[in-house]
């Protein structure tokens, strides 16, 4: 049998008095008011963040496109070369040879010209470009560091301590010291000479004819005008050995001395005349 809805007391729990459905109405007419306010809280938020969004990109997007126009226009063009570092290279030679770019707006500068225009220059070790808005182009280069001469038949070779030739001429360059070695400049005896000649101070450089290495522990030095000899060994230990020689020098001069020994920096001889 059906169940009875009724309470005990026969009284129908849906059947409300009118002040009751007023009240019911009223709290559903309330709670859709609210829902309405939070639909369109909502909407407004998403429509200015949007709003915010569009104007962000747009904003963007304008100043982007200011930039590309302005780096392509005259004003952004390549006017002036300017090289630095540059010593033994002509920065003269250099800047003409890159006078194409002049004109070219910053951002379309070519560098493989640059490159191709560089590598022409066996002085010239590395290089870096910067443009410099408005309208210059920066070239920085690194110049290799003489360290000797060696000979080519009858041509003398001015070579960096890779023993990349730099210049070659019938003459002897004046201030550096001749290195002779066995092999090529690929070898170990020439690296031995050419390590010794980069760990000498510029004084004592100065004084050095000829680097000798006939193997690579048996490195010897003749100075210029006394004709003395320096027994320097092998290039280990180049910076004590260095220090020894220029401390010997100063307490016996050259023209004094046969044969100064720094093979073994700790226990140093001096060979008088």
């Amino acid at each position: 049998m059906p169940s009875d809805a009724r309470s005990t007391d026969g009284s129908d729990p849906l059947d409300l008095s009118g002040g009751e459905r007023f009240g019911v109405w009223r709290a559903a007419r309330a709670r859709r008011r609210r829902e309405r306010e939070e639909v369109r809280r909502f909407t407004a938020v998403s429509r200015r963040r949007r709003i915010t969004w569009i104007a962000s990109v747009g904003g963007v997007l304008t100043l982007a496109v200011a930039c590309i126009a302005a780096a392509y226009t005259p004003v952004m063009a390549v006017r002036e070369i300017h090289v630095e570092g540059a010593r033994l290279v002509s920065s003269d030679l250099i800047v003409r040879d890159l006078d194409g770019e002049l004109g070219t707006p910053l951002p379309l500068v070519d560098r493989s010209a640059i490159k191709a225009a560089l590598v022409k220059y066996p002085l010239i070790q590395s290089y870096s470009v910067e443009s410099r808005p408005p309208s210059t182009l920066v070239v920085r280069i690194v110049e290799r560091r003489p360290v000797g001469v060696i000979t080519d038949g009858d041509a003398f070779d001015l070579v960096d301590v890779a023993g990349v030739v730099l210049t070659s001429s019938p003459r002897r360059p004046d201030g550096y010291p001749l290195i002779t070695f066995e092999g090529g400049s690929g070898s170990s005896g020439f690296a031995a000479a050419a390590a010794v000649v980069r760990s000498l101070p510029t004084e004592v450089l100065a004084t050095v004819d000829e680097v000798t290495a006939s193997t690579v522990d048996d490195v010897t030095l003749t100075l210029a005008d006394s004709g003395a000899v320096v027994a320097w060994g092998s290039s280990e230990d180049s910076a004590a050995k260095a220090v020894a020689l220029q401390t010997l020098m100063a307490a016996y001069p050259p023209d004094a001395v046969a044969r100064y020994d720094v093979s073994s920096p700790e226990s140093v001889v001096v060979d008088p005349r």
